[in-house]
Order: structure tokens, then sequence, then C-alpha cells
């Protein structure tokens, strides 16, 4: 058998083996393997060789894209057995084989009828067989072969990661590498030159360039400034078939920006500044802003300011503004026009971040001159003095002079300056001051005990211009003079016991005064001399602002007298001294003999009874207890009179309760409630079931007439005695209650309560027949019925 392929000799005449398959069979090779077979020699035995292999693998070859409008020829397969006379049958199977790749089952040949792509699909493996026509056996084995796509430049190269953004830092030397691109080709490429890529630039000349083997974007000029030029838009083109003509291409954009870098220093736009400062400007706030350009941006940008030199180097301060990159002018000193009208100012500007490698276009700093000029403005007055303080005796009279204020006009017109105090406080109305002069007076009279300070705020404006107001705080400090006498210092609770001696010392007083230390430091004790020689007690002034009571005889009794009163005579140092009396109250009590106060007078009538303390605990104690024995009993009694038993369910005449349904007539047994509906029932005392009476009750009497008209007032009379005399009551108070209906009615009652004593012709049979629920009552009056006939 053989097998036709249509391969070309040299792949790269692609064209040209396109044109040799479209003209048939005439040209094509073919490989011819003999089939093995057995020989049978006359006389000898059949000998079996193993089969070899009549097909022979080889691969065929199929061009993509094939646009013509009948179907495309593979090749062709031929067994030897095949003669021509149409007894061999070609079948076809594999991946494609029926859809894509069809076989004439009579000659063998192979066509493709799909337009294929290579880059979906390379090969495609398929397995031939030759089998017998008319016995569907196989006269060859079954046999694979390949069919390979071949490929056509049907595809553009593309840049995958494009559009580009990047950056490259400004005067880069020339050749910097900026980018790398790289362009992919779908087409086959181990075959020709479809996917071989050329790069190349068509916009971004000649500021930059490209290498057409690897892409790589470099740098084409030095000393690129980005000041002069920003932002680059360059294009960049990868043609396959390495470049030439008849190649696809593609092309992306590649957007560089220069950044920056510090090769600009920063200049001032003039090289004098003049600035108006008014003199009233507040000390540390901002009076004036400079600033130096720099084409650079960012931290390349950066700069700092500094006063290097010039008179206003003291009064003024500069710092930078990182936002803006200003330098703020802030006033450290205040300003006055009348002592100096200008400043000057030399103020620098330099980078802070230097880049040393082009230190050659420095220096990175500027200096400009500021001349700054002190406006004239109308002031205020100004005091002399930052505060005031001032001094004033108490109980001086209204209108005595504390002191003066000045105040001046600071200008150059010195115009006049009126006074007043601003009253804003209660103590601002203490005073007066006179507009003219200054001059402070009191409005009142003070006492240094009550305030010892004052503030107040005196205010001083321009007679030509009220509305410029300047002011200072005076204090007034209150001075003392000796108004006040001295004291005791506290009230003294004195005591001198009854075994005392003479000379001993029983209390140390001591005296204060409101007024100031140096008119009162030093007091000085004394007994009243207008009174007769205190033959008792004495006193002894001990120079330390202290005096001592002393005993003047032995033994106190509290039975004559039990309290005693010294006059004491208090002075003090001032000038003029002045001098208070004060009353000793002096009790007598009883001590031990260590001298700790046993009792007072308070216990005076109980100790001439001959009652010591602990007696009188005693007897306190015996009275606490009898209170409360009686508290107690009275508890009691109130107690014994409330019911024990609270409880509806209380009941005296042992009723027994019960929840059977139905038998309510059935349980008789342990209360008679007939008696309660009449009273000819109650003939016999009725006695308590539960308790045995140990006495043996009284017999009742009844009157002579029957029972049926017994008063109900006399029934209840009865009871009442029953219960009284009944001994087996409870021991409490209780509630009996009995109830009458009155005589029996001609019609009778229709109560069930005498059911069981009445005879009835009714039959109750029918209450069984009325279900579970009425059970009990049927057999309760099922009973009745059987008793009866009985």
């Amino acid at each position: 058998m053989r097998i036709t392929s249509t391969s070309c000799i040299c792949p790269v005449l692609v064209c040209l083996c396109f044109v040799q398959r479209c003209y048939g069979a005439a040209h094509h090779g073919s490989i011819k393997v003999t089939r093995n077979q057995t020989k049978h020699i006359e006389g000898e035995t059949e000998v079996h060789h193993r089969p070899k292999r009549g097909w022979v693998w080889n691969q065929f070859f199929v061009l993509e894209e094939h646009m013509g409008p009948d179907p495309q020829y593979v090749g062709k397969l031929h067994s030897n057995s095949d003669k021509g006379d149409g007894s061999v049958k070609y079948i076809l199977t594999g991946e494609g084989a029926g859809t894509i790749f069809i076989i004439d089952d009579t000659t063998g040949d192979i066509h493709s009828t799909k337009s294929l792509d290579r880059e979906q699909k390379t090969h495609y493996v398929l397995h031939a067989q030759a089998i017998d026509r008319r016995t569907n056996k196989p006269l060859e084995p079954e046999s694979e072969f390949i069919i390979k796509v071949q490929d056509i430049n049907d595809n553009a190269p593309k840049f995958t990661d494009g559009p580009y953004i990047v950056t490259v830092p400004e005067m880069s030397e020339m050749g910097t590498s900026v980018l790398q691109v790289t362009a992919t080709d779908a087409d086959d490429p181990t075959y020709g030159n479809s996917a071989r890529v050329v790069y190349s630039i068509l916009q971004g000349q000649p500021y930059f360039s490209v290498d057409p083997k690897t892409g790589v974007i470099r740098t084409a000029l030095h000393n690129m400034d980005r000041e002069a030029r920003e932002h680059y838009s360059v294009v960049i083109q990868a043609k396959d078939m390495a470049g030439q003509v008849g190649g696809l291409s593609g092309s992306t954009t590649v957007n560089i920006t220069l950044t920056d870098v510090n090769d600009n220093p920063p200049r001032f736009p003039q090289k004098h500044y003049q600035l108006y400062v008014p003199e009233s400007a507040q000390v540390g706030s901002a009076v004036g802003k400079i600033k130096a350009n720099d084409a650079d941006t960012g931290s390349n940008a950066d700069m700092k300011y500094t006063i290097i030199n010039g008179d206003g180097s003291g009064v003024f301060s500069i710092s930078t503004d990182k936002e803006t990159r200003e330098g703020i002018l802030s006033l450290k000193k205040p300003l006055n026009y009348e002592k100096k009208k200008s400043y000057t100012l030399n103020i620098e500007g330099a980078n802070t971040h230097l880049d040393f490698r082009f230190s050659h276009l420095g220096p990175f700093k500027d200096v400009t001159m500021l001349k700054i000029i002190v406006g004239d403005v109308d002031e205020p007055p100004l005091f002399t003095m930052p505060s005031y303080v001032m001094e004033v005796y108490e109980n001086a009279k209204i209108g005595t002079a504390v002191g003066t204020v000045t105040a001046q006009d600071p200008d150059t017109a010195n115009s006049l300056v009126r006074y007043f105090i601003d009253h804003n406080t209660e103590e601002d109305k203490y005073f007066t001051i006179d507009a003219s002069t200054g001059t402070i007076k009191t409005a009142r009279i003070f006492d240094r005990e009550e305030t010892p300070w004052y503030n107040i705020t005196v205010a001083a404006s321009e007679i030509d211009n009220p509305g410029l107001v300047s002011h200072v705080p005076v204090g007034v400090r209150i001075l003392d003079i000796n108004d006040n006498p001295p004291e005791l210092a506290r009230e003294y609770d004195v005591v001198v016991c009854e075994n005392a001696k003479p000379g001993q010392v029983i209390q140390t007083i001591t005296a204060t005064d409101r007024d100031y230390s140096a008119n009162g430091a030093r007091f000085h004790f004394s007994l009243d001399e207008g009174l007769s020689l205190n033959p008792n007690f004495t006193l002894r002034d001990n120079e330390d602002n202290t005096a001592s009571i002393l005993t003047r005889r032995r033994r106190y009794s509290r039975t004559v007298q039990d309290i005693y009163y010294l006059p004491v005579l208090i002075s003090d140092g001032g000038v003029p001294p002045l001098s208070s009396s004060s009353t000793l109250t002096i009790r007598v009590c009883a001590c031990e003999r260590d001298g700790r106060v046993r009792t007072c007078h308070a216990e005076a009538f109980l100790s001439s009874a001959g009652l010591s303390t602990g007696a009188l605990i005693a007897i306190l104690l015996c009275v606490l207890i009898l209170l409360a024995i009686v508290v107690l009993f009275i508890t009691l009694r109130r107690s014994k009179k409330e019911p024990l038993i609270i409880s509806e369910e209380d009941v005296r005449e042992n009723v027994v309760t019960y929840d059977d349904e139905g038998g309510g007539e059935e349980d008789t047994e342990a209360f008679d409630i007939t008696a309660l509906r009449n009273p000819s029932a109650a003939e016999e005392l009725k006695y308590r079931r539960d308790v045995r009476p140990e006495v043996k009750p009284v017999p009742r009497h009844h009157p002579s007439s029957s029972l049926d008209s017994v008063d109900v007032q006399e029934f209840i009379k009865q009871r009442l005695a029953e219960a009284d005399l009944d001994p087996s009551v409870p021991p409490y108070d209780s509630l009996q209650t009995y109830a009458y209906e009155g005589h029996r009615s001609e019609a009778g009652s229709i109560s069930s309560l005498d059911s069981a004593t009445t005879h009835s012709d009714q039959d109750y049979n029918y209450l069984g027949d009325w279900g579970p629920e009425f059970k009990k009552l049927a057999e309760l009056y099922g009973e009745i019925e059987s008793e009866r006939t009985t």
C-alpha cells in the first residue's frame, strides 16, 4: 500500500506548494511499501511469518485560512491490496473525521471541508483503515497519521500592556533607559518570519529612540528640561515579517513625563521691597509676606527664609509657610512712630534640598532688601505705670485722697487727657477720681476688718478723641487703726474641784483682736480694780498673751455655792490702747483624787441623798425594764382580741366540705342543717362532736307552749346562753350565725334538704340514660328506690 501526500519540498515556498496541490496527483510523490506475504513451496509445510505492517505513517499538511470554493485537497491513501476494482473501502476516524476531513472510500482521497485556524488548533490526529468491501474485514491493520495546519501570516503583533505611562528624571543623560515594550504575535514562530517582530518609533523623535529588536525606549537628547517641556507622547510600532513589505503591524502609545530635579535656584522677583506697618500693630501678629520664585516643584522648591542683617532684626522675625512657600513677617516688639519711623531688613531665601549634581547651576539662594515704614497712628493715652497700688486708713472720712494716676498722649500732638473710673463692679463705686488731675478719693468709710483690699479700673481718654481709651488696674489697700478692743478667744468652761488647794491653776485663757497685729499683738490681763478683792480666785498675767486663773482658798462646796463669776479686764498694746471686760463662769464640781471631774452641780440632789453613780444607773435600768414589760403586756392583750382564724372557710360547727358532684344530700352526718331552718328541730342540745365536754351541760328548759310558736328572739337567746355556758367552746370570741326562714308554708318547701324523708312515686331509672356525667346521681336515686322497696 502507499500513501500519497502533497507535502512541499521547501516549506518557505508556501505559494508554490499551494499551486502544486491544486494541480492534482500528477506531481504527487509516493512512498511504496510491499505487503508481507506467506509463500507456499510445493512439498514443504506451510511456514507462518509475523506479518509486517502494510501502512506507512506519514504527515499531511493543510494551509490555514483556506478561502477557496472547493474543499482543500489534503492527500491520498492507497493500499497494496487495492487492484482498482473498488473492492477496497477506506475508512477515516479520529479528530475532525467526517466533519472537517472527509475521505473518498473508493479512491482514498482526503479533503478539508472547512477553513482551519492554526492559532486555535495546530494539528489533528487521525486513523486510517482499509477493509474488504464485500466481507467488511480489515485488509490491513489500522494506522495513525497526523494532519498539521500550516501557518500563514494572518496575525498582527499586539501590545498587551499598552498604553504605557512612565516617568524619567529631567536632565538625564542621553541613552537613559525609559521603558521596554513587548509585542506578541500569535503566528507560528518556528515557521518563516510570520512571528518575527521589529520595533520602530512613529512619534516622539528626536527626543526618544527605540531598539528595533528589544523594544527598549531611551532618551535621545541631552539635558531635557522639565521646565521647558514636561509631557511627551511617543508612538511605538511593532511589525512582523522582520519589517519587510507586506508584514502586519501594531502600535501603542507611551506617555512619558519628566520628573523634577532641583536644577533651578530660587529668585526674588525684585531686589528691593517696601512695606508699611502701622505702629498700632500687635506684637506677634503677621505684618507682611514675601516670596521667592522657584521653577522646580515639590520638595525641590522648598525653601527657608531668614533675616541675615539690618537694623530691624530685633524688632521683626520671619517664618516660612510650607504650603505657600512664602515668608511670613511678624512683629517681635511694639512699634513707636515717635521713636523710629523706618527699618531695613535683608531677607534671604534658600533651598532646603540640594542636588550636588547641579551645584554648578547655583548658588541655590537669593537675597532681597525690605524697607519697613512705620505708620503714625493716633494712640490712646499711655499711663506712666502698668499698674498702681495705693493705701488709705480705715475709718478715713469721705473724700480722703488715696493717690494719683498719670497718663499722657504718646502722639506728637500731646492732647489733654481725661480720667474716669469704670463702674463695672461694686468696688468701683467706693472711689471717685478727679477728671483732670487723676486724683482718687474715697466715697465711703472703710472697715479693714470687713474688706482689707479693693481693686478698681481707671480709664484715660484724649479730650479731642474720646474713642481712644486706655485702662490701668489700681489696687487700694486699707490700712489698719486700733479700733477693735481685745476679747476672749472663746467661751471657757472653767471648773474648780471641791478639794482644790490654794494657788492651784484651774484655767489658762487667751485673747484675740480683730485689728492688725501691729495694733494689738500684746495683751494685758487683770482683774477689775473697781471691785473689791476676790477671796476665792485670782488672775496671773503670763506676759505671753495668756493668763492663768488660780484658786485663793482651800476646798469648795457645791452645797454652799456651785457657781462663781470672775470679771477679767483685757487691754491691747495699740495706740491708743483699747480694753474690754469679760466674765468667766466657774463651776464647782466633785473630782477624783487625780483631778478628774466626777460630777458637777447637776447631781447635787442625788449626792445629798447618798446615791452613787452606780445606783443611779441601776434605777434607770429598772425603770426601763418595767416600761418594756408594760408595753409587752399591752401588745399581747391587743393581739388576743384579734381572731386567730380569719379565713372565710373558718367553721365552728364541724362543717365538712367536699367537692363530689351530685351527692349533696348524701352526707348528713356531720351537721344537721335543718336545725338552722326550723327551731322545732332543735329540741335537744347539740353537742360538739370534735370536743368532749368535761362538765355536764346545762339542761334546756322549754316553755310550755309548743315549739311551733317559739319566738326567733327567744331561740337566739337560748343559743347565746348555751354558747356562754358551754365549756368546750374555743378560748376566744367566735361568731355563730343562725338563719331562720319562718314557719312552713302550706305549699311546702322546694328545698332538697328534706327530700330524704319525703316519699315520691317518680321513677328515676331514666337518669342512667343520660350519660357518665349523671352516673353518680343515677346510683344515688337507685339506692333510695331500693331502700324504699325493701
